[in-house]
């Protein structure tokens, strides 16, 4: 007889039910070695699964501040407290008073000055070089055998002398005395300046007047719409010119005389009995012109104004004539003007 299959079967014949697959027990129930003998079977079946300890894990207090602030900000905030810590220094540097270098002085005996005088004492080589940090102060003479190189300025409470000066920068020189000065490019004076000889060998150019008491040229050269201004009197100064007079046109006892120059001048004429007509006299140019000058004459006295007088000229010299017969005996004369 098949046994029912809907019957539920005994509960007495059934095997016993693995124990790991029962509900697992309250962990209130088990006691304390129970419990990590239960943690330490867990790790040993898995040790990749074993749960983390509860509690969160600790982190420094440097990250959880650098997490809580902005890196830049923090940057910004260091740089502008280091600008401002520099600028307070270099006011309390600003504010001190500079110190003042003291030199101290140290006075030679006569003995160590005997020995200094008796001997010639030498420090270092040619290689070497002396440095001094301090002041120094020589009451005597100092000689330099070799250059003098000066990296600062130079101050000279007195005279500086010497055979050749040499400045390749800029010179400022309150007063200098100068015995022979040779400039090679341009030369600015801004002030007055005094010359007592001036030769110039090339061109000259001033913009501004030109006060001389006295001044020499060879040629004086008028360009433009130049104009000539003489405020005062004109003197033609030069040796006198010679002259020849002509003794049969003056007549017997009759002279002529010269007194001026090659420009200007007056020659004076006294006729004598049974003068004639023709050239009273000849003047003579101390230097010929390049050509024949122009000469203008003009009469002086009564006599010369009775004469129908002309002139006879060429680049030497130049004479004094007349037409007619000049009056006998009279004295008279003739200013001349000559002109190239």
């Amino acid at each position: 007889m098949e046994p029912d299959k809907n019957k539920a079967p005994d509960a007495a014949n059934q095997p016993p039910k693995d124990t790991e697959s029962q509900a697992p027990v309250d962990a209130l129930s088990l006691t304390p070695d129970e419990l990590e003998k239960e943690q330490a079977e867990i790790a040993a079946a898995s040790p990749e699964k074993i749960p983390e300890v509860s509690g969160e894990k600790k982190v420094s207090p440097l990250k959880r501040f650098l997490k809580k602030i902005n890196v830049y900000l923090l940057f910004f905030v260091i740089l502008v407290v280091i600008a401002a810590a520099i600028a307070a220094v270099s006011y309390l540097n600003s504010q001190k008073a500079p110190v003042v270098p003291e030199v101290a002085s140290q006075e030679l005996t006569q003995d160590a000055l005997k020995d200094l005088a008796n001997t010639d004492a030498s420090v270092g080589g040619a290689a070497q070089t002396l440095t001094i940090q301090g002041n120094a102060i020589i009451a005597g003479q100092t000689l330099m055998r070799g250059n003098l190189n000066v990296a600062g300025n130079i101050q000279s409470g007195g005279s500086i002398q010497g055979p050749t000066l040499t400045i390749s920068g800029a010179a400022n020189l309150g007063q200098a005395q100068i015995n022979s000065l040779q400039v090679a490019t341009t030369v600015a004076v801004q002030g007055v300046t005094t010359l007592r000889d001036l030769n110039v060998a090339g061109t000259s150019s001033f913009s501004g007047a030109v006060t001389a008491s006295q001044l020499t040229v060879s040629r004086l050269i008028m360009s433009g719409n130049a104009v000539l201004q003489i405020p005062n009197h004109i003197s033609f100064t030069g040796a006198s010119p010679n002259r020849t007079a002509n003794g049969a046109v003056l007549g017997t006892g009759g002279s002529a005389s010269i007194n001026g120059s090659d420009t200007t001048g007056t020659v004076s004429i006294n006729t004598g009995n049974n003068p004639t007509t023709g050239c009273f006299v000849r003047i003579n140019f101390q230097q010929n012109f390049s050509n024949p000058p122009h000469v203008l004459i003009s009469p002086v006295g009564a006599g010369a104004g009775a004469t129908d007088y002309y002139v006879d000229r060429n680049n030497a010299g130049f004479s004094i004539c007349s037409v007619n017969v000049a009056p006998a005996n009279q004295a008279f004369a003739f200013d001349y003007f000559v002109t190239n």
